[in-house]
This record gives structure tokens, sequence and C-alpha cells, in this order.
């Protein structure tokens, strides 16, 4: 192409030969501009990589000479062409230096993997840095909390934008990291190693207060506040604080009565994905979980650890007013127990107003009222309201006892019953009355007995208005309705 153009006295002339198929680009332009002479000669060669510019201005009487790579005087070139060129590789050197999202920086304290702003965030973990304040309390924090980015999906806002990739595959179900061992797949390499950590008992992370390890370094952070009692969590309706973030939400569910999880066989719901899990090996009756002792299998790992205190006698967890020790710190045991001491019954029946120490108590007692027995012998056809009174029922069937006591060898069919018969070598009665001092191996005996003072009588006959104290005079009583001469009261 050849152009001359005189546009308002301008004289303005352009040469071009493009062959674009073989890359080869070439420009000549001469343009007189209110009398600045700027003229342009490039030779463009992409494909070999050869790039030569010539460039003469004389603007205001000034003149500027621009080399190429090669160092040698190139054709004449415009100033601002120039300029430009030199902002264009500016801007690709800067381009080529962002994160590529590769995770290509190694932590030297703990081995784990980050890109180059995430590195510098993680070192904070060990070395204890917390650069922002709060301006009105003062406390300090390892990131700054600002969270620009956003799911399109459900509005959640990250930190970093790795963060939020790694939450888009919750909504796509993208899962790119398999296990080699069992071939479970997590959304994060991270999760797939801490995962990995289960099948080769590695547990890197340790609590330099008792030792404890842990396979990562966030549950080192939740358990450290055991011993700091620290809870940064607060619910912001009830006030309940919590050591973890998960806990929390968890406990939101409570007052939104969400529960996300359905099960796809019986549409039973639940408020967490492990709830569900557990929940639907009750329909495959899948037992992962073996105890290498005895044989017996579980649903769940921690269900595991438990039963495997009945064989070894630990008893980490003890009561700090009374003594007793218990295997576990959950709210099934020594939560459970210090109630007996308050006398705190949160949880409470919206049919009858009964209360109990244990969510799970409530749960089983208001089947009582629905009259749903969800677990079925397989061989008998008896119902139910507990999953465990099922299994201690198969039993009677199979004649299994596999709780032996190693005083005298009596073998019993849970392990609540060796429990009890052990205190018969023992002479431990942990069951105190409050008002009288008496003392009892079990708490049933200790509540029958709290009602000779109260003078509760809960057991009443449905033929008579006569009430009993303990269901065994109620049973005792019926035999008189139904003519049982030998009875007598």
């Amino acid at each position: 192409r050849y152009t001359t153009s005189i546009t308002s006295g301008f004289l303005i002339s352009r040469y071009t030969t493009s062959i674009t198929s073989g890359f080869l680009m070439t420009r000549y332009t001469t343009s007189i501009t209110s009398g600045f002479l700027i003229t342009r000669y490039t030779t463009s060669i992409t494909s070999g990589f050869l790039i030569s510019r010539y460039t003469t201005s004389i603007t205001s009487g000034e003149r500027r000479d621009y080399r190429g790579s090669s160092g040698e005087p190139q054709q004449p070139h415009d100033a601002d062409e120039a300029e430009k060129s030199l902002s264009r590789s500016e801007l690709l050197k800067k381009h080529q230096q962002r994160p590529t999202g590769k995770r290509t920086h190694c932590c030297s304290d703990c081995g784990k993997r980050f890109n180059s702003s995430g590195i510098k965030i993680h070192q904070r973990t060990h070395t204890g840095e917390k650069p922002y304040g709060c301006v009105q309390c003062g406390k300090s924090f390892g990131q700054s909390g600002e969270k620009p980015y956003s799911c399109g999906q459900c509005g959640k806002s990250f930190a970093a934008s790795g963060s939020l990739a790694l939450h888009q595959r919750t909504h796509t179900g993208e899962k790119s990291y398999s296990c080699d061992q069992c071939g479970k797949s997590f959304t994060a390499s991270g999760s797939l190693t801490v995962h990995q950590r289960r099948h080769t008992g590695e547990k890197p992370y340790s609590c330099d207060e008792c030792g404890k390890s842990f396979t990562a370094s966030s549950n080192l952070t939740v358990h450290q506040r055991t011993h700091t009692g620290e809870k940064p969590y607060s619910c912001d309706q009830c006030g309940k604080s919590f050591a973890a973030s998960g806990s929390l939400a968890l406990h939101q569910r409570t007052h939104t009565g969400e529960k996300p999880y359905n099960c796809d066989q019986c549409g039973k719901s639940f408020t967490t994905s492990s709830q569900l899990t557990i929940h639907q090996r009750t329909h495959t009756g899948e037992k992962s979980f073996n105890c290498a002792q005895c044989g017996k299998s579980f649903t769940r790992p921690d269900s595991l650890k438990l039963h495997q205190r009945t064989h070894t006698g630990e008893k980490s967890y003890s009561c700090n007013q009374c003594g007793n020790s218990f295997s576990t710190s959950r709210s099934s045991h020594l939560v459970s127990h210090q109630r007996t001491h308050t006398g705190e019954k949160p949880y409470s029946c919206d049919q009858c107003g009964k209360s109990f120490t244990q969510s799970s108590s409530l749960v089983s007692h208001q089947r009582t009222h629905t009259g749903e027995q969800p677990y079925s012998c397989d061989q008998c056809g008896k119902g139910f309201t507990l999953s465990t009174n099922l299994v201690s029922h198969q039993r009677t069937h199979t004649g299994h006892q596999p709780y032996s006591c190693d005083v005298c060898a009596d073998s019993f069919t849970t392990s609540s019953q060796l429990v009890v018969h052990q205190r018969v070598h023992t002479g431990e009665k942990p069951y105190s009355c409050n008002q009288c001092g008496k003392s009892f191996t079990q708490s049933n005996s200790l509540k029958s007995h709290q009602r000779t003072h109260t003078g509760e009588k809960p057991y009443s006959c449905d033929q008579c208005d006569k009430r009993y104290s303990h269901s065994n005079g109620l049973i005792k009583h019926h035999k008189i309705h139904a003519g049982d001469p030998q009875s007598v009261e």
C-alpha cells in the first residue's frame, strides 16, 4: 500500500508491505505535522524473532535515535512509538511475573507448598507474626480479613483467588486429586495430603504442652485452644462461643433448623455431610472400621477408638468434682456426667416438657411420643428406638458376649454391664445422693432412691389411678388386674 494525504496543510505519506502468512511486515511512514518531521521504518519477522526499528524524530528541534537489541542503530522511528514499545515490554515482564496458580514455594518449616502470596501468609503461622491490628480493641491477626473474591453462584467471599477456585469446585463437583490407596477423591491437593496421613499414620503437628499430634496444622490450632480456653467464634443469636468456625456454623443450624444434607434412599436430612455418610451405612450395612482384638466392626473411626479403650482400660478424662474417669471427653460421657453435679438439663421435649442432659436422650425420648422404632432385628422383627439396643438384642440370638471380666471371667453382652459388674469387685459406688449421702453403683439406682425423698411416682396404672415410684411396683400391680392369686401389694 502507498498513501499520500494532505490534511489541513499536513503531508502524511505511508508505505506498507505485509505478508501475514510468512510473518514479514514492513512499514515505511513519513509525516510532516505542524513542521515536525517524523519518519518511521519498521521491519518485523516474527517467526525468526528479528525485530528492527529505526526512528528519526525532529520535534521542537530535538532528535532521538533508538537502537534495537543488536546494539546497532536502526532506521528512523518515532519517539512516541519507541516509548510505547518499551512500555509494552515492561507489561510483558510484569505479566510473566504474575502468579500462575502453581504451588512453587515450599515452606522450610513444615514442607507445605504455596504460591508466592500464600507462602508469606502461611509462614506467619510459624513465626507468630500478626501484622494487622484492630483499632478498637488492639487484637492482632495474621491476615487483614479483606475478602475481595466472591463466588458468582452463592455469593460467598474469600481472601484469596485460590480459595475461591477451590470453593467453586463444591458447585461443579470437581475432585481432581485422588488417593492411590483407597481411591477417595478431593477438591484440593492439601486435603489429599492430609488424608494420605491416615494411611501412613504420619502426624507432623505436635502440641508443645501435652505432646498430642495431629495430621493437619488446623487441627493443632483448634486443639491448642483447649489449653488456652480461647473461643473466638461467637453465635450472634445466643452468644455461645466456639473454638472452631466449623463448630459455630453447625451450631447456627440449631437456630435456623437447616439440614442441607439429604439421604437419597429414605429422605432423612442432616446438618452435616459426615452425619449423612454415617447414616447411609445403616442402609448399606457397611462397617469399615474393625477392632483387631475382638473383631467388632464400626461405621465410624471414632467409635472404634472409643471401643478400643474398653480393652486397654484407658480413661483419659476425669471429673474435677468427684474424680470419676471416662474414656472420652465428648458430651455423651464426661460432659454429661458433669451435669449430674450441676443438675443442668439443656435438652427439653416440646411435647411433655421433660428435660435431658444429652441431645441423643431427647431424640430417643421423642420416639416414645411418635412410636418410631427405626432399628429392627432381621431375625425376629423386634423394633428398637436406638441402634445400640438393637446390637445388644442381636446378641441374644447369637449368644455373643464380647465383654469379659478380668477378675472372675464373667462375660457380658454390653460394655456398660461389664462396668457395673466390675464395681462388685472394686466396691466403687460413684453415684451419691446429695440429700442423705447414700451411694450406688448405678445411676438409675440413684434416681430410684431420690424418689423416696421427692415422693415422685412416675409410673401410673392405665386401669386405675394408682401410681408407683418404681417400674417393678407397677408390674406387680398389673398382675392384680390380671387375676394372679399370688400377687399381693
